[in-house]
């Protein structure tokens, strides 16, 4: 195994970081919420009276984030080494395991893990696992 030390961008991912607990920080003290993103996303498909405001502007923050940062420096080209096929099979997989881990890994990882949670300890180890068999499987012993 090599590492791509021209890859290596420690200092994006510590700010990418920072303003994500910024963010989930500044939603518990300001709203009293997790910031879940599945959460967050089925709060606007079920609206509640009182409920939504907040919700679209964490999610038009979420898209929006991009184009303040093409303001910045320009975005990078995304490579993904995956068919339409296998990305809608992947995203019906993580949709559903979303459903049935109550909770994504946002909610779970970031913000669980964040207050102790044992639930979430337990949702993020399985996720996390569930993906590092994936690409072992996919990559190792498919050769895909």
């Amino acid at each position: 195994m090599t590492i791509d030390w021209s890859a290596f961008t420690p200092w994006p991912a510590l700010a990418g970081g920072v303003l994500i607990g910024l963010a989930a920080v500044l939603l518990v003290l300001l709203v009293g919420r997790i910031a879940g993103i599945s959460g967050v996303l089925a709060g606007l498909l079920k609206p509640a009276k009182g409920d939504v405001a907040w919700r679209a502007a964490f999610v038009l923050g979420l898209a929006g984030a991009p184009l303040v940062y093409r303001l910045v420096a320009a975005l990078p080209l995304p490579h993904i080494d995956a068919g339409y096929g296998a990305l809608v099979a992947a995203g019906l997989l993580v949709g559903v395991g979303t459903r049935y881990g109550s909770g994504c890994t946002s909610g779970h990882g970031v913000c669980g893990l964040s207050r102790l949670s044992p639930r979430s300890l337990v949702a993020t180890l399985a996720f996390m696992g569930a993906g590092f068999a994936t690409v072992f499987v996919l990559r190792h012993l498919l050769g895909a």
